[in-house]
């Protein structure tokens, strides 16, 4: 491998005679503060840094790359090395830099360094975090750049990443239309993942060579000549099966010999317009023989990712031995650009870095991943992926969230303190509600108090189990106080109704819960969760040792009570009828304070506070006016 020049200015040109305009300044700047960062820096691979991040972006020129994605590639390691912040990112390069390093480190997180997910989840990973296809295709050269020193590596790692390439890069690259990179992704991995069939169909091949002779370009000079006496001017060019394709076709169709595979051999015939194509097609058509069942219009309709071309199987093509079937592709050259590029085509062609050719790549990327999300969830049941995003903190740590998450999720997510410390949150540098739902890529950082004052109404607005749990316990350990004297006053009215004295200020009586000593914190949460209404006070009553024997015998006689409630209640209109004390809210021990009654079903009047949250349920047309008498 040649090697490569460490100069801004050589850089600049190399990038210049690829025919892509940039601001030069803009370029120079990010070149030198990649070099200060990376300086001493060396990447996984075992290369320096900066080495690397250069081979990535001469992988990217030919598709003539806008300054903004060639200042991306260049920087695209800075957030894991803490070199810059999103906010230096933004203020020094813009927006669009910003969100393109984000959405890379992104992809380079989840992808490689936190493999957590499925190779089906992950590939929807690459294809949803960003609405800008540069991101992707970044990611896709930075692997194909590692590829071309895959020999260098040792062979458990070389056989990971040449894994990853086949079943995740490769075909993300071909979803998105970019079969220049997935041919050279399949190309560089394969041999690696497969040696021994890499190698058996190599042999296969020689030999079917040495038969059968070199005549496909024969084939396609007669072809280019056939077609310009025709009056259609075309280019043709000759190919052969890629090795990875004819692996996957003799494997998919249970074939054990190249020779069987029918589109081993094809042209390439590149015409003016879309009528040549078909005019073409009718001449081919009239040259060899077409084998039926093998013709597809993807003019007329189009494959998903945008790719275009006639495609036709020919048998008795002049030069071409008796018995070699070959495979012939007619397009027109804008067509071939994008089966090249694919999504990429768009803002890299003519338009390079205008609003509209951004515009045109954005809205068929998103229509592609809308096709492509409905066939995995059709195919492979409900998407795994379909109810999670990952947004970035500020220095580039990726989070994990639920779909429709909060910014105070992410508080809480990156740390309890953060979370309840909340005052307010910037979304991608902007200040957002605290209702905002967080979308992929999200860049938020966190504006905290210097004291805490969460609110019971967070509760409302958190999605995650974990972010409610750790704001719940936090507010009851600020109500403890105020709970426990509660269920002290509660505990308190129980043991007066059996003439037994009130607790100590060290809870004795509480000492032994069923043969178990327990401490006074433990007592006191006894007392909390009274308090709160998560216990009955009759039913933990009953498991203080303390206690046992006391309370059967001196029960209170049951007919003298209801006899109490009868006199002691008074009812509008003063009809007779059977009361109850509700035993939400106990309006017996409070005998004086202020009392509203439902009537049940069973024809009682039940009494309650007048404050008790289980009144806000009751109808309106069964209150009645109670009073204490």
């Amino acid at each position: 491998m040649e090697p490569r020049v460490h100069d801004p200015q050589v850089l600049l040109e190399r990038i210049r005679a690829s025919g892509t305009q940039l601001q030069s300044e803009r370029v120079k700047k990010a070149y030198a503060i990649a070099e200060s960062i990376y300086h001493n820096e060396t990447h996984w691979s075992g290369v320096p840094l900066l080495t690397h991040v250069l081979e990535v972006l001469e992988t990217m020129l030919p598709f003539e790359p806008d300054d903004d994605a060639v200042i991306a590639t260049l920087l695209h390691h800075v957030l894991v090395l803490r070199g810059m912040t999103f906010g230096e990112l933004e203020e020094r390069f813009g927006p669009r830099v910003r969100a393109l390093v984000g959405g890379v480190h992104l992809l380079g997180h989840v992808t490689v360094h936190d493999r957590r997910h499925s190779i089906d989840d992950l590939r929807l990973i690459l294809l949803t975090v960003s609405d800008d296809v540069r991101t992707v295709l970044i990611a896709l050269c930075d692997r194909c750049a590692l590829l071309k020193r895959v020999q260098e590596f040792p062979k458990p790692v070389a056989k990971r990443l040449c894994q990853d390439v086949l079943q995740l890069f490769a075909p993300v690259a071909s979803r998105l239309g970019i079969y220049a990179l997935k041919r050279e992704l399949e190309e560089g991995a394969f041999p690696i993942v497969y040696p021994g069939e890499a190698e058996k169909i190599k042999e296969q091949l020689t030999r079917l060579q040495a038969e059968k002779g070199e005549f496909i370009d024969q084939a396609a000079a007669f072809v280019r000549g056939y077609l310009g006496e025709q009056g259609i001017e075309a280019t043709v060019d000759a190919r052969e099966k890629q090795l990875y394709s004819i692996f996957s076709k003799m494997r998919s169709k249970s074939i054990t010999h190249v020779g069987d595979v029918y589109d081993l051999f094809a042209l390439r015939v590149i015409v003016g317009t879309d009528a040549d194509c078909y005019q073409a097609l009718g001449l081919l058509h009239r040259l060899g023989r077409p084998i039926a069942n093998r013709f597809k219009d993807y003019i007329a309709f189009p494959k998903p990712n945008g790719y275009q071309s006639l495609h036709t199987t020919l048998a008795q093509i002049p030069h071409v031995p008796e018995g070699v079937f070959v495979e012939v592709q007619i397009r027109t050259m804008s067509m071939h650009r994008e089966a090249q590029y694919g999504v990429a085509a768009h803002w890299s062609y003519k338009e390079k870095g205008s609003r509209t050719a951004h515009a045109l790549a954005q809205a068929q990327l998103q229509r592609l991943l809308s096709s492509q999300q409905a066939v995995e969830q059709g195919a492979g049941g409900e998407d795994t992926l379909a109810d999670h995003i990952f947004v970035l903190t500020p220095r580039g740590d990726i989070v994990e969230l639920p779909e429709g998450a909060t910014p105070l999720d992410f508080a809480f997510q990156v740390h309890t303190s953060l979370g309840l410390a909340f005052r307010a949150a910037r979304v991608n540098g902007a200040i957002v509600p605290l209702n905002y739902a967080l979308e992929n890529g999200d860049v938020v950082e966190i504006q905290k108090r210097k004291i805490p004052e969460p609110s019971s109404h967070w509760l409302q607005l958190l999605k995650t189990a974990s972010s409610k749990s750790k704001l719940k316990r936090y507010l009851y350990a600020l109500q403890r106080p105020e709970l426990i004297n509660r269920g002290r006053e509660l505990l308190n009215a129980e043991l007066q109704r059996f003439h037994l004295p009130p607790l100590d200020t060290d809870l004795t009586v509480m000492k032994s819960y069923e043969g178990e000593k327990i401490t006074k914190e433990k007592r006191e949460d006894i007392l909390m969760k009274i308090g709160q209404g998560a216990e009955k006070v009759s039913s933990v009553l009953s498991h203080f040792d303390a206690l046992k024997g006391k309370l059967h015998h001196d029960e209170p006689d049951r007919p003298v009570r209801s006899s109490r409630r009868e006199t002691v209640i008074g009812i509008e209109g003063n009809v007779p009828m059977p009361v109850r004390y509700a035993k939400c809210c106990e309006p017996q021990e409070w005998p004086r304070g202020d009392i509203a009654g439902v009537i049940n079903r069973l024809g009682s009047v039940m009494v309650h506070r007048e404050e008790c949250n289980m009144l806000k349920n009751a109808s309106t047309e069964r209150r009645v006016k109670i009073w204490w008498k």
